[in-house]
């Protein structure tokens, strides 16, 4: 999901870099509930790049831009949720597996 240079990365045009990061935001929600660590990392790199490119010109900052900016914090807080729910499953799920382990060498040893 590689994306070339476009206007939206243009620091002059502050809006459409920060529209790329709202898009980006809704990227990484998306990734963050199928498990995609990776691009999620990958793209949340991406994300604060384009918004460290801009912050100069956000001063003083818009209702727009400020609006956008609200949207990519209430996206992230999402994702921060559903990436610790999925840790959470997934370390339910093991412990669920050592116990099965575990029984089963319990029960193993004590054949006849």
């Amino acid at each position: 999901m590689s994306h070339s240079t476009s206007q939206a990365e243009n620091p002059a045009d502050p809006t459409q870099v920060l529209r790329r990061a709202l898009e980006i935001s809704e990227e990484v929600l998306v990734l963050a509930e199928t498990g995609g660590v990776e691009d999620v990392i990958r793209l949340d790199a991406e994300r604060l790049r384009l918004i460290k490119s801009v912050r100069h010109a956000l001063t003083p900052m818009n209702d727009k831009d400020r609006a956008v900016l609200r949207q990519i914090a209430d996206l992230n807080a999402r994702t921060i949720g559903r990436m610790e729910h999925r840790f959470r499953a997934k370390c339910r799920d093991m412990d669920m597996l050592a116990a099965g382990r575990r029984a089963l060498r319990a029960y193993s040893n004590r054949r006849p």
